[in-house]
């Protein structure tokens, strides 16, 4: 059984005349390019720590087999505004689950993405947890009546946008949550 107890997250962005070098770029750019990633839901586990990028690169190989919770996407249309975004959210009591929430809009700024990413994983959690709310009201006011509830601690994102290349080249944003043993 694979139960991560460290997580770390990442972002990048890579241009390329080709789809997939540009995604191999954004890769290189988030530094994960040299590793096997198998992409999983989007869990965050009971008791995880959060560790920084650097951190975890070091407890890592070439070649490696890394499970990824990953928002990726792609345009090679010229300034078309693309985004991938991870959205956190983390119970209270360190024994629940959380989520991490993908989003990968067209036409969003790091800020709106991240926002919805955000609140797309707290929103799970919060149903999850039985905390009760108006699915019609705004983030904001929402994330305070979940931080107040006491079921859920801390929410974040990680956000990478980029507009598509003048002359057409593919454009790859890619947000990543790397989950280690």
């Amino acid at each position: 059984m694979f139960l991560p107890t460290k997580l770390f997250f990442t972002k990048g962005v890579g241009r390329h005349k080709e789809y997939l070098q540009s995604f191999e770029l954004a890769l290189r750019d988030a530094k994960i390019e040299k590793f096997n990633l198998v992409t999983v839901s989007s869990i965050f586990p009971p008791g995880c720590k959060r560790i920084s990028p650097e951190e975890g690169l070091k407890l890592l190989q070439p070649g490696q087999i890394l499970f990824v919770v990953m928002a990726r996407n792609a345009t090679n249309e010229p300034n078309r505004l693309i985004a991938s975004s991870i959205g956190v959210a983390q119970a209270a009591d360190a024994a629940q689950y959380g989520y991490l929430s993908e989003h990968h809009p067209y036409g969003e700024t790091d800020e709106k993405a991240g926002e919805y990413a955000e609140d797309l994983a707290a929103t799970m959690l919060a149903t999850t947890l039985g905390v009760e709310f108006d699915p019609n009201t705004g983030w904001d006011e929402r994330e305070q009546l979940y931080k107040m509830s006491g079921k859920i601690v801390k929410t974040f994102n990680i956000t990478q946008s980029a507009e598509g290349h003048k002359n057409g080249l593919w454009t790859t944003v890619i947000s990543c949550a790397v989950l280690l043993p």
